[in-house]
């Protein structure tokens, strides 16, 4: 015989029961409801996050868009910056250049004027030349320091705009890798803290500054080097019109001396021919005295001689007649004439003394101009080595090409 199933220990009345039901539905209606609510504002909110989520995305992109055209701009300006300050650098390397050969130049003359003006002991022009020519070294040596000076400040401001514009290329190609990026790209990841603020970060105002400041400084520096290579070039024309109108003035200076020293000598040659000339005759007439003195000593002597014998007449005869008279006339006559040439001999002998002495001094006073013309002639000959090829033709400058400190010589290697 089967055993019957056990009946349940608790029992519910039928409004329980109804009531279970109802509880039953009503709980599920409103689950069901709950169910519908969070249904619909989970619609909503994917609408609504796919659509900022769009927007976001398309606005990051215009952001990117705009910062990348940013940055372009500011690359082109860094660029074209740049190049004009390798331009300068080149205009005032070439600057530098001519005026140190323009002071190279300088050493032929002031060793020429150094050289006559210890030719010369010190006269005052070729002072003055030497004077001048130092100073002329002096200026340009001093353009010459001032202008590696500037070079370095251009070296510097083209080292600043070199970095910023590397890091302006660095920045536009992680951007423009940026902006290309999809949600597909296999690239794409998650990243621990990506919002975070890395170190160094700068405000866009201090990054438009910064730029601003490069490009302001390379501009100042590039306005100084003009400025210094228009002075440079006045001063350097300035310099050579100083030097030409001094080395021409010297020259002048230095025939007008020889022109001068040419008259001196040939005067005093004429003076010592005339002189000698004078001598000659002179001696010839010394002689000429002395040979008249001579005679007219023998005819003293046969006067005196034929007086003497006369005091020897005898008596009457002895008689102081005309011949008498005669013989003491001439004897009167012929001392005085004696007499007076001695005297003019002595006069000639003292004058022809006078004339050997300073025909003596004008022989060495001639020699002294001789040597004096000969030191002018050497002077002027070395002086045209002034006028030499080698100091005349101006050698072409030759350009040598400049390495910005970046390493390289050209600004679109930058973007390699």
């Amino acid at each position: 015989m089967s055993a019957l199933p056990a009946k349940p220990g608790l029992r519910h009345s039928v409004s329980e029961w109804n009531s279970n039901n109802h509880q039953l539905s009503d709980t599920a209606e409103h689950e069901r409801y709950v169910s519908n609510v969070i249904r619909q504002e989970g619609r909503s909110l994917r609408n609504e996050t796919n659509c900022k989520t769009t927007w976001d995305e398309s606005d990051t992109s215009r952001r990117l868009s705009d910062r990348i055209w940013d940055v372009a701009r500011w690359k082109d300006t860094l660029e074209i910056c740049a190049q004009k300050v390798d331009e300068e650098m080149e205009a005032l390397t070439l600057s530098k250049e001519q005026t140190e050969q323009a002071l190279a130049a300088t050493a032929v003359p002031l060793e020429v004027s150094s050289e006559c003006l210890t030719l010369r002991d010190g006269r005052p022009r070729l002072r003055k030349e030497v004077e001048l020519i130092e100073r002329v070294q002096q200026v340009l040596q001093q353009h010459i320091d001032k202008a590696f000076e500037q070079l370095c400040v251009l070296q510097e401001a083209r080292h600043q705009l070199t970095a910023d514009l590397q890091n302006k290329m660095d920045a536009l190609d992680i951007d423009m890798t940026c902006l290309s990026l999809t949600k597909k790209s296999p690239q794409i990841s998650l990243k621990t803290n990506p919002t975070r603020i890395p170190p160094g970060s700068s405000t866009p105002q201090e990054w438009v500054q910064f730029s601003q400041y490069n490009v302001a400084c390379a501009e100042e520096a590039m306005h100084l080097s003009q400025q210094m290579r228009e002075d440079t070039s006045l001063t350097r024309a300035q310099l050579q019109n100083e030097l030409d109108t001094q080395r021409r003035a010297t020259e002048f200076a230095l025939r007008k001396r020889n022109h001068h020293e040419e008259q001196a000598r040939d005067e005093l040659e004429w003076q010592i021919k005339n002189t000698e000339d004078e001598m000659a005759e002179m001696e010839s007439d010394i002689h000429g005295l002395d040979a008249d003195l001579q005679a007219k000593t023998a005819s003293l002597k046969l006067a005196h001689t034929r007086l003497e014998n006369r005091t020897n007449r005898p008596g009457m005869d002895l008689c102081r007649d005309e011949v008498q008279h005669g013989l003491v006339d001439e004897v009167h006559q012929l001392e005085a004439t004696i007499m007076a040439l001695k005297q003019k001999l002595s006069e000639a002998q003292h004058s022809l003394q006078k004339m050997k002495l300073h025909h003596s001094r004008m022989l060495q006073d001639l020699s002294r101009k001789q040597e004096a013309l000969s030191l002018e002639q050497r002077s002027m000959n070395t002086r045209t080595r002034l006028k030499s090829p080698s100091c005349t033709d101006k050698t072409p400058v030759l350009l040598v090409p400049l390495t910005n400190s970046s390493g390289r010589s050209n600004l679109q290697l930058l973007a390699q």
